[in-house]
């Protein structure tokens, strides 16, 4: 099991297929837990100058990046895939560089992210997966996945731990600015 904490200098965070058809056939609270949480990170990575990514799973039929996570992300490369685990997209390893811990957010949980999560650990990276920025059709799904994800060594945690790990002390020059992001 991961013993780590999230840490600002080594992190890339990375948005995995939060897409306008994809989101729109999740549950309304769902959905919208996911965009709440997702932004918080996006705007706490900017602040920490953490780098970012997103991924687009076959963008021709699930659309673009969802409008409200987009304009957050301006400079984020983008990676576009067919493949479900993001490992499989070219230019997706380069796009992380030499990034040491990748935290994840997106849809689905038990699809996309299981398997990139996986395939990402298993090439020795330390991997996050942030549960409440994550989300399943099927909320059985996203739970069955959360668990087996946390069974196979990825940290599962959820988006105030991650910002107060990467924080790591209420001494931070960015402390205020970081946590007035979190979702109420």
């Amino acid at each position: 099991m991961t013993a780590e904490l999230c840490n600002a200098a080594t992190s890339r965070l990375v948005f995995v297929d939060i897409q306008a058809r994809l989101a729109a056939a999740m549950a309304e609270t769902e959905r919208r837990r996911v965009l709440d949480h997702a932004g918080a990170l996006a705007r706490a990575a900017a602040e920490l100058s953490i780098p970012r990514l997103v991924t687009r799973q076959y963008p021709r039929g699930l659309g673009e990046t969802e409008p409200e996570l987009a304009k957050l992300l301006p400079d984020a490369p983008t990676v576009d895939k067919t493949g479900f685990s993001c490992c499989r997209a070219d230019g997706f390893e380069a796009a992380l560089g030499d990034s040491e811990q990748i935290i994840l957010a997106g849809m689905e949980t038990h699809v996309c992210v299981t398997q990139t999560a996986l395939e990402l650990a298993a090439s020795g990276r330390t991997v996050f997966v942030a549960a409440d920025a994550v989300c399943s059709r099927d909320p059985a799904d996203h739970e069955r996945a959360l668990t087996r994800l946390a069974h196979a060594g990825v940290g599962v945690t959820v988006t105030e731990s991650i910002l107060f790990e990467w924080l790591r002390d209420a001494s931070h020059d960015r402390f205020k600015a970081v946590t007035a992001l979190l979702p109420r």
